[in-house]
């Protein structure tokens, strides 16, 4: 993969409490609310799980003090060095626990909207600069025709909406997986989010790849954290949907249990890259999923509501990659159509590309090449479906084969009457099924 240097600009930390921009209330109930669910002593404990640095911490804890709340327990410990230790009093377990019916959110302190707002802005999709080189580096595994690298190229480059059509098999999916390849940078994922005083986590461990410490700066002699540990530093995420997604995963998903609500799909993949695969495939009809995409892909924002029924804008910022086997205009308006930024088709292989691609899959699989059985399939086989080529009939073909002659234990080899058979495992036939 071809790695690009990292040029965002790390969130920077919070000196003071003050310039947190979070209500004092709920930065003290979640202090409470750690310190009881984990029981916590120490500041630098305490720090590390509210994600706050360590004096900002102890502003906290002091604030807590002088109401009561909270109390030194005067032991020091000799663990930690000269390290103050403190303990709730009956009135901050009473609070915690009031705190924790309202809202079960510990840990971590949100970052508030609109300094989260900020820091999107410094690390856009829309800020990277994508080569030719990275472009073919990430897709050097697929055959593509020079062209669709000239159409995709300036595509991705603008970090705006792409929509793939063409028949099936011929790597839709494969190219959108090499347009996040070959982006491979990274950024900073809020662990949550505050707006309105409601907690919306965002992090997601299956959605975000955390960078390991070392990658981050392997010249760092000591471990100093340089940002702000509210964020994860993460590679650029990707979100993929196919046929299951409907128009309610895009909304904000509330969790009764917690009283905390979890970000969208789209809001995860903010800075990176959405794919929606099969297209026309979903129970939610395409020009009706289109239509929820308008306002975001026009705008670069996204509205969202909170159970009250309060709606509010957060940044968008994804490249939304929209791939269908259908004709663009058999499912979408004109005004659809016209709010996706870059339309590409990407058409099955020439019949010289096919030779390609089928001679690169035999190598790669070991399979000798046999001219006579090549032939075979040129002049008898493909006149039977017009002379359609896909990209994923050479793999399956081979692959076939394969597991015939595994099957008769003779070596690996193709012959006409080979092909035959894993031809017809390629195609269905037309036939009555008699009941």
């Amino acid at each position: 993969m071809n790695m690009q240097t990292t040029a965002v600009m790390a969130p920077p930390p919070p000196r003071t409490l003050d310039q947190m921009q979070l209500p004092i209330v709920m930065m003290r109930d979640i202090l409470l609310k750690t310190m009881f669910r984990m029981n916590l002593e120490h500041v630098s404990e305490i720090a590390a799980q509210i994600c706050l640095p360590v004096n900002v911490a102890q502003e906290l804890v002091d604030l807590a003090r002088t109401q009561k709340l909270v109390e030194a327990t005067g032991t020091l410990h000799a663990s930690s060095g000269s390290e103050m230790g403190y303990t709730l009093s009956d009135a901050g377990k009473t609070r915690a626990l009031d705190a924790l019916s309202q809202s079960e959110y510990y840990g971590a302190m949100p970052v508030p909207l609109s300094v989260y707002s900020e820091q999107m802005k410094r690390q856009s999709i829309r800020n990277i600069q994508i080569t030719r080189q990275q472009l073919t580096g990430a897709m050097g595994h697929l055959i593509l025709p020079d062209d669709l690298l000239d159409n995709l190229g300036p595509a991705v480059g603008s970090g705006r909406s792409i929509l793939m059509y063409g028949p099936p098999g011929n790597g839709k999916s494969s190219i959108s997986n090499g347009v996040r390849d070959a982006i491979g940078d990274n950024i900073y994922v809020p662990r949550a989010i505050e707006y309105s005083g409601q907690v919306i986590t965002v992090y997601d461990p299956i959605v975000h790849t955390r960078v390991a410490e070392e990658e981050q700066d392997p010249n760092a002699l000591r471990r100093i954290t340089r940002y702000d540990t509210r964020y994860v530093y993460c590679q650029r995420p990707t979100v993929v949907t196919g046929g299951e997604l409907t128009l309610e995963m895009l909304d904000l998903v509330y969790n009764p249990t917690s009283r905390t609500y979890q970000a969208p799909l789209q809001l995860k993949s903010s800075g990176g890259v959405f794919i929606v695969d099969d297209l026309g495939r979903q129970a939610s009809a395409p020009q009706a999923l289109i239509n929820r995409w308008i306002v975001p892909l026009e705008e670069s924002r996204d509205i969202l509501a909170l159970q009250s029924g309060e709606k509010f804008t957060v940044p968008f910022d994804t490249l939304v990659i929209f791939s269908t086997n259908f004709h663009p205009n058999k499912i979408f308006d004109q005004a659809a159509l016209r709010r996706i930024f870059y339309k590409i088709k990407i058409d099955g292989p020439s019949q010289s590309d096919f030779l390609k691609i089928f001679a690169l899959v035999a190598k790669k699989k070991k399979m000798p090449l046999d001219e006579k059985t090549l032939v075979h399939l040129l002049k008898r086989k493909y006149p039977t479906i017009d002379n359609v080529y896909a990209n994923y009939q050479p793999v399956f073909l081979i692959d076939q084969m394969i597991s015939i002659c595994e099957f008769e234990g003779i070596p690996y080899q193709m012959t006409p009457e080979l092909m035959d058979r894993a031809w017809a495992n390629m195609f269905v036939k037309e036939e009555e099924i008699v009941r």
